[in-house]
């Protein structure tokens, strides 16, 4: 796949205090890529610097295979503040200002409002807008040039749970479109839901970049019960298929660390004489996933 963004030992500074600590991933075209960590974790500043915001301390990077220019720079949309537009202006207006400053036509605008769903909105005021339709503006206008890739910094901040839902569902429709998208967040939920690549930071540091999938070994939880439930413990004690085993008032979560099915298990088990209640096997979650790589790195 081609990649879109090549980081390569990337630090930055801010005197003695180090906010991105060497990192170093790539970002591949047409995914949806997730800065995940808490606050002070690195995320914006790493933004900050490949859009030319901040200068680095130390590494280098490169976007479509090439140093960073006005060229390349013109194929990236980004939005890292909150929307900044004229409150007494209408949407269209808005945009209007944002067209020209970009060179592309008005011709533009109606597309992208349809878009994001506010195309029956554009002769409202920015002031009466919500904090989601504002965001979706922003998004409207950071895509107005038709990038390559879209970067957003936090874009489900604030917003109540509609709001949450509508950005979701918007990035994943621009997504479909063949836009690469890199965003920041801290919410575990947002990330898994719309991202298809992880890289997790923490204090400046990176502790995984891949596929949100492999982000750890597991490969997937079974939850188990049965009447013998001793005797259920002790069978799954002695397979080779799993990590870890919890036992649980209700149910025995048993970790995978290999791929097998649950008709396996489930055979394997009746010829030991213990006919299961209970059988499911569920993807790991990224929130467990992302505690234990926290866990570790303490």
């Amino acid at each position: 796949m081609q990649k879109i963004l090549e980081i390569n030992h990337l630090t930055k500074k801010f005197g003695s205090f180090t906010a991105v600590n060497d990192i170093s991933f790539s970002v591949e075209k047409g995914n949806v890529y997730g800065l995940l960590g808490p606050n002070g974790s690195g995320k914006s500043t790493t933004l900050g610097v490949i859009l030319n915001i901040l200068n680095p301390t130390q590494g280098n990077w490169k976007w479509f295979d090439e140093e960073p220019n006005k060229d390349t720079l013109k194929k990236i949309g980004a939005i890292i503040e909150s929307p900044k537009f004229y409150p007494y202006l209408s949407a269209e207006k808005n945009l209007e200002i944002v067209a020209d400053i970009k060179g592309v036509p008005y011709s533009k605008i109606d597309e992208k409002l349809e878009l994001v769903g506010l195309l029956d909105r554009k002769k409202d005021k920015f002031q009466n807008y919500s904090l989601g339709m504002k965001q979706r503006l922003a998004i409207a206008g950071a895509l107005l040039n038709d990038p390559q890739v879209l970067i957003l910094d936090e874009p489900t901040n604030g917003l109540d749970p509609q709001g949450i839902i509508q950005i979701r569902e918007l990035i994943l429709k621009i997504a479909s479109l063949g836009t690469t998208i890199i965003l920041a967040s801290h919410l575990l939920d947002e990330v898994e839901k719309v991202c298809t690549h992880v890289v997790v930071l923490k204090q400046g540091k990176m502790l995984f970049a891949g596929e949100v999938d492999h982000i750890s070994a597991s490969y997937g939880i079974i939850e188990l019960n049965a009447n013998n439930k001793d005797e259920l413990i002790a069978a799954l004690h002695q397979m080779p298929y799993f990590s870890k085993i919890v036992v649980k008032p209700k149910t025995i979560e048993a970790v995978l660390n290999t791929e097998v099915s649950t008709v396996e298990i489930n055979q394997k088990l009746y010829e030991q004489g213990i006919i299961l209640s209970h059988l499911v096997m569920r993807k790991d979650s990224l929130e467990h996933k992302f505690f234990q790589l926290i866990q570790q790195n303490n």
